[in-house]
């Protein structure tokens, strides 16, 4: 839906109906901040179909009802509305948001283009709206602050941004909307970071951090084949934070590796403080593969996902002439090309001819991830205890290497205590000495 192809009209209507005040709404960007204020009837309005609170949401609910142009084809018409109005109801705290409005009212007015499309307020009045059709009648007008009829699409996200994620995107927003809000953000202002950060009202490595998480679900999703949507991901914020922080700064194909390892313990469901494990390790791939392995379960699954591998057409020419040995990495490479395709009510034909359940398969995946992560953490600790006396003396050097600077300042002062400082560097002496005996 374009903002900027105005119903007439709805906008002949909108501009006829009588102005009961003005509100300054210092959000809007344009030096005339006073808008015409109305009361309009609650069936009347239009829910925002744009509205980037419900984009994850709005996918999931094209792919369910397998109707791609649903938010598309017609916004403003029946079928479109009465779907935003579902995922509106849907969300977390609209009961509560409906029990405030029983007790107060509308407190604060909502936001409407000129032909009467929501831009903020859009919750509050589903809220209103499923009130009335509950019984209460008082919910028959919403109160509404109208935008001027020229208002662009490019002013209406940027006050989008101000009015709504600027103030209270930690309760209304997913991690997932807001990613996606970020991302047009970055696209519309030419990939301007300091754009980005004074729309959103967040510092430049919060708003990269969330970036860079969405370009990790989009990975995913892609190599998903539809099997899965962002929203999908929704619960899964801490493993994308825990491996973006992992990858950055890494080499292309070692970052590819720790992708895979993390991807498939995010889509079978381990747990993203066994993930956390893995930065222990510089490619987790091995653990992971050596795990797999080991599980019974998995045997035929594994062989089936390596033919599909090889049946891609990706294996390397040089194959053929190689000693027939699977590198570790490729056996967790293509387990999660194979399964990321399949949805939990799937079965897997192995070569035995019998089917494997994806449920238990997952099931399988997870143990396997989360025994690898435990060994990733043993081998950290490990490296911990082999690493601690180098670092200890390191810092002890360091520590040391100042001295002669500090001694020559502390000699010239009448007070120094020589015999004192010959005492502490024997002190010193004696524990070396120990040090060196020390079996």
């Amino acid at each position: 839906m374009s903002f900027s192809m105005l119903d007439p009209d709805r906008r002949d209507f909108l501009a006829a109906r009588q102005e009961i005040g003005r509100n300054h709404l210092h959000a809007w960007p344009r030096s005339e901040k006073n808008l015409r204020l109305v009361e309009l009837e609650i069936d009347w309005v239009r829910f925002s179909t744009l509205n980037h609170r419900t984009k994850a949401e709005q996918q999931r609910l094209t792919r369910q009802r397998q109707q791609e142009d649903l938010f598309s084809a017609d916004p403003l018409g029946e079928f479109a509305q009465e779907a935003q109005l579902a995922i509106l109801a849907d969300q977390e705290k609209f009961g509560d948001l409906k029990e405030d409005l029983l007790a107060r009212g509308q407190q604060e007015p909502a936001l409407v283009t000129a032909d009467g499309v929501l831009i903020n307020g859009n919750r509050r009045t589903a809220a209103m709206r499923t009130l009335r059709a509950e019984g209460h009648l008082k919910f028959k007008y919403v109160r509404c602050l109208v935008l001027p009829d020229d208002a662009t699409p490019n002013e209406i996200l940027d006050l989008e941004a101000e009015l709504q994620v600027a103030r209270d995107f930690r309760e209304d927003y997913s991690w997932i909307n807001e990613a996606m809000m970020i991302e047009e953000l970055y696209e519309k202002y030419d990939r301007d970071w300091s754009q980005v950060e004074q729309r959103m009202h967040r510092s430049r490595s919060e708003v990269k951090a969330q970036y860079e998480k969405l370009l990790l679900v989009q990975q995913l999703v892609d190599q998903s084949q539809g099997a899965f949507l962002p929203i999908d991901f929704t619960d899964n914020e801490s493993a994308f934070t825990e491996l973006a922080g992992h990858i950055r700064g890494k080499p292309a194909a070692v970052a590819a590796g720790i992708k895979n390892a993390y991807f498939l313990g995010i889509i079978s469901g381990a747990n993203y403080r066994d993930l956390r494990h893995f930065r222990g390790v510089g490619n987790p791939g091995d653990l992971v593969a050596s795990e797999l392995r080991g599980e019974r379960v998995l045997e035929g699954v594994l062989d089936v996902a390596a033919s599909a591998g090889r049946d891609s057409g990706e294996a390397d020419l040089l194959d053929d002439f190689l000693e027939d040995v699977e590198p570790e990495g490729t056996v967790v490479e293509d387990l999660l090309q194979f399964v990321v395709t399949k949805r939990p009510e799937d079965v897997i034909r192995v070569s035995d001819g019998s089917n494997v359940s994806m449920q238990s398969t997952l099931h399988s995946i997870r143990g396997s991830i989360t025994a690898a992560a435990t060994e990733a953490k043993e081998r950290a600790r490990e490296q911990n205890v082999l690493d601690a006396p180098f670092q200890a003396t390191g810092a002890a050097l360091d520590k040391l290497n100042r001295i002669p600077l500090q001694l020559r300042k502390s000699r010239a002062h009448s007070e120094w205590n020589e015999n004192a400082f010959q005492e502490e560097l024997d002190k010193i002496e004696k524990l070396l000495q120990e040090l060196r005996e020390t079996s």
